[in-house]
């Protein structure tokens, strides 16, 4: 029998494992904007968007110094941020290329506009905003038919 979670159900947080915390703040912090609620001794800080307790766990626990897993290993593929609107989206954009961190592509998947790039330890991230459910791409038999096309940052820009 298979239970299915409920439909209220998120994803809390994500916690990473990072190898300079200061480094990973100001990326996470300075670039992509959310709040330091609290530091955790030397070794760990917590972030936030909106107040909450935390959304992005950082720690050097294990990892202090450490480098990236190599290509073809297991573990995280990406982190993905939902944005509330596309002027938000392109705002964290704006910062982003202000920082000069490169960007590893973007696409239009119809239920949702993305942008990817990888923070300071390698680790995957997407930014995206979120169609309103009633204009996501649907099959002849109500499934949903995601696609991968082309989404024009300079477009998205003009909205920052």
């Amino acid at each position: 029998m298979t239970t299915l979670a409920p439909p209220t159900t998120q994803i809390g947080h994500v916690h990473l494992k990072v190898a300079d915390l200061d480094r990973a703040i100001a990326f996470y912090s300075g670039v992509l904007g959310f709040e330091v609620m609290q530091h955790f001794g030397k070794g760990a800080a917590f972030l936030s968007a909106g107040g909450y307790h935390h959304h992005i766990g950082l720690n050097t626990w294990e990892s202090r110094g450490g480098t990236p897993p190599p290509p073809g290993h297991t573990g995280l593929y990406h982190t993905a941020f939902l944005y509330p609107d596309r002027q938000s989206l392109a705002q964290v954009l704006q910062r982003v290329l202000d920082a000069g961190i490169e960007i590893d592509g973007a696409a239009d998947h119809g239920v949702s506009e993305a942008i990817y790039l990888r923070d300071p330890d390698q680790n995957g991230v997407e930014l995206y905003r979120d169609r309103p459910q009633a204009d996501w791409p649907r099959a002849a038999d109500g499934t949903l038919a995601m696609v991968n096309a082309p989404f024009d940052l300079r477009q998205l820009l003009t909205e920052a």
